[in-house]
C-alpha cells in the first residue's frame, strides 16, 4: 500500500489535516495542492494514483481542473468533492467520467472507501469471486452427479456460464483452469444425457422440452398480437456466453422480461436447426412436407435459401393471419440497406432478420490467421463478438427498433464449440464434411467419441439410403480422416465448429424484451 500516491486539491487543504493523517498513518503517500492551477502542475510532475478534487474553488474551478486532467491523463482517476448537491454539476462530473462524486462534510472512512473501490477494487473482487467459487465449486461438483433432466442441464449450463464470465478476468488463473474442467466433466456427463434421452424426444416417452422445430410455436407465436410489432432477430452461431456479452450494449435501448433456454436439434447445423425453426417440423418431416424445399446433405445447392417459404408454410399451419417480412443478413452491406429502410416496416406485425456475421466469424477463425489470434479463447472470441454487435448494423436496427415500439426477441439456431481433439473417421466420397457430424454409408469410427443414429429415422432425421446413419463427435471433439492426418488435425485443432453435442452447441437462448 506504501507505493499508493494521492493528490489531494482543495483551497482549504489545512482543514483536512485529520483526513490526510488518517490515510498518512495507513501508508498512502498524499500530495497536496490549494489550486486547480497548482494539482495541474503537480500531475505533469508526478504519477499519481488517485485525486480527490474539490469542485468550489477560487480560480479554476473543480469542474475545469477536471477537464485539464483528463487532457493530461485521461485514465487518472478523479474523485469529486463538493458542497453542493445541484444536479447540473454532478451531470457535468459524471459526463467528464469520474471515478466516484462526494458531498461534503465526508468523514475518512468515506476516503478510504473510495480509495479501496477505486485502487483495491481488482484485488478485493478478485478476492471475493475466488472465495465464492470455491465455495460454489463442491456444489456444482455434487449437482453434475444427479443432473438427469433437460431443465436442469439448462439450469448448470448457466451456472457454468456465469461462472465462466465472473472467473475470466481474476487475478488467480488456477480458478479459472478449475472451472475449465467442470465444464469438461459437464459436456462429458451431458452427453451421456443425450444419447440416452434424445430419441425419447420423440417417441412420446417423455415431455420433450422446447427444441428448434417446436421454438416457433412454443416461444414465439405466444408473444404476437396484430398491431403490435414484433422484431425476431435470430443470430447465427449464437452461444449463450455471448449473448450475455453483448446484453448490456441491448440494455440501452431494451428491458429484458424473460431470458429462457431451449435445445437445438442434432446436427447442431444451420441446414438443419435453422430451416427447423422456421418450418416448425423435424428434418424427415421437412423432408416429406416440402421435397421443393428441403435438400439433404448430398444435394448440391444452398441449404438454407428457403427459410421464408418455410416460415410462410408455417405460419398459414398455425392458423396465424399476420403482416410479416423475413430478411437474411450476411453483409455488411445488407446490414446496412436494411438499418437504413428498417422504418418501413414498423406497422408489420412480426419482422424477421437473420444475422449470419457470428458464423462468419466462426469458420473466418478456420481459414484467416488474425482471426485465430483474435479469438484464440472463449474469453476473446466473446469480445470479438461484442464489439462486432456494438458497432453493426443490427445494434442500429435495435435501436431504431425500440424508438418504434418494436417488442424485441433474441434467438440463435445453435452455438459453437472450440474443438481440441480429434477423432478418426472414415467413409466414402458421398459422406458430409461437417467436422462435428457425418452421415453417409458404411462409416468407420471410434465408437467412444460419437453419438451414433444407426436408424435416422428414430431421431427424424433423413434417411438418404437404406445403409446411410449419421453420427455426432462428442464434447470437443472433432472428426479427421487417417489420410494427411497430422496437417489435418494442426489445422482444425482450436477452431470453433457446430453440428455435435455438446451444452455449447444445444443449449441456447431466447430472450424477450420491450422498449424502454
Amino acid at each position: 500500500m506504501s507505493n499508493i500516491k494521492v493528490l489531494w486539491v482543495d483551497d482549504e487543504i489545512d482543514l483536512l489535516k485529520p483526513h490526510i493523517m488518517f490515510l498518512e498513518k495507513r501508508n498512502y503517500h498524499v500530495t497536496k495542492a490549494q489550486s486547480g492551477s497548482e494539482a495541474i502542475e503537480e500531475i505533469k510532475n508526478t504519477a499519481f494514483d488517485i485525486v480527490f478534487l474539490d469542485e468550489n474553488m477560487p480560480g479554476l474551478t473543480g469542474l475545469e481542473t477536471l477537464a485539464e486532467i483528463k487532457e493530461i491523463n485521461a485514465s487518472l482517476p478523479v474523485v469529486m468533492i463538493t458542497k453542493s448537491e445541484e444536479e447540473y454539476i454532478m451531470e457535468e462530473a459524471i459526463g467528464s467520467k469520474i471515478a466516484d462524486y462526494l458531498i461534503k462534510p465526508v468523514n475518512p472512512n468515506q476516503i478510504l472507501l473510495s480509495l479501496k473501490k477505486n485502487l483495491d477494487n481488482s484485488r478485493l473482487i478478485s478476492e471475493k469471486t475466488t472465495s465464492n467459487y470455491q465455495q460454489e465449486f463442491r456444489k456444482i461438483a455434487m449437482d453434475l452427479s444427479m443432473v438427469n433432466s433437460f431443465e436442469q442441464w439448462t439450469e448448470m449450463y448457466q451456472k457454468l456460464v456465469y461462472w465462466e464470465l465472473e472467473l475470466e478476468n481474476i487475478e488467480d488463473t488456477g480458478m479459472f483452469e478449475i472451472l475449465e474442467s467442470q465444464k469438461t466433466e459437464a459436456n462429458n456427463q451431458f452427453c451421456k444425457f443425450i444419447d440416452k434421452n434424445y430419441p425419447k424426444c420423440f417417441d412420446n416417452s417423455i415431455d420433450p422440452p422446447t427444441m428448434s422445430h417446436t421454438l416457433f410455436r412454443d416461444k414465439v407465436v405466444p408473444q404476437l398480437k396484430k398491431g403490435t410489432p414484433t422484431l425476431l432477430v435470430v443470430v447465427d452461431n449464437l452461444r449463450y456466453d455471448q449473448w450475455k456479452a453483448f446484453e448490456p450494449i441491448v440494455a440501452n435501448s431494451y428491458k429484458k422480461n424473460t431470458e429462457d433456454m431451449y435445445f437445438g436439434i442434432l446436427p447442431t447445423a444451420t441446414q438443419y436447426a435453422r430451416n427447423a425453426i422456421f418450418s416448425g417440423l423435424m428434418p424427415s418431416d421437412m423432408e416429406k412436407l416440402h421435397p421443393d424445399l428441403w435438400l439433404n446433405d448430398t444435394d448440391e445447392g444452398g441449404k438454407n435459401m428457403y427459410e421464408d417459404k418455410f416460415l410462410a408454410a408455417q405460419l398459414k399451419r398455425l392458423g396465424l393471419h399476420l403482416d410479416w417480412s423475413y430478411h437474411k443478413i450476411s453483409s455488411l452491406k445488407q446490414g446496412k440497406r436494411l438499418a437504413e429502410s428498417f422504418k418501413s416496416h414498423k406497422n408489420e406485425d412480426l419482422t424477421v432478420v437473420v444475422y449470419n456475421f457470428v458464423d462468419i466469424l466462426s469458420h473466418s477463425k478456420t481459414e484467416m490467421e488474425v482471426i485465430k489470434e483474435l479469438a484464440s479463447t472463449d474469453k476473446s472470441y466473446r469480445s470479438l463478438t461484442q464489439s462486432w454487435f456494438k458497432n453493426s448494423p443490427l445494434m442500429d436496427i435495435i435501436q431504431q427498433a425500440s424508438q418504434l415500439g418494436f417488442k424485441l426477441m433474441i434467438t440463435t439456431d445453435h452455438g459453437t464449440i472450440n474443438v481440441k481433439n480429434p477423432s478418426k473417421v472414415i467413409g466414402d466420397k458421398n459422406t458430409s464434411s461437417n467436422l462435428r457430424y457425418k452421415t453417409g454409408k458404411s462409416l468407420t469410427y471410434q465408437s467412444k467419441d460419437v453419438l451414433a443414429a444407426s436408424n435416422p429415422t428414430t431421431i427424424q432425421l433423413p434417411k438418404i439410403n437404406m445403409s446411410s446413419s449419421f453420427i455426432f463427435a462428442k464434447s470437443d471433439l472433432f472428426f479427421a480422416y487417417p489420410n494427411n492426418f497430422n496437417h489435418y488435425v494442426g489445422y482444425y485443432r482450436n477452431t470453433y465448429q457446430h453440428g455435435g453435442v455438446s451444452l455449447e452447441e444445444m443449449v441456447i437462448p431466447f430472450v424477450t424484451l420491450s422498449p424502454k
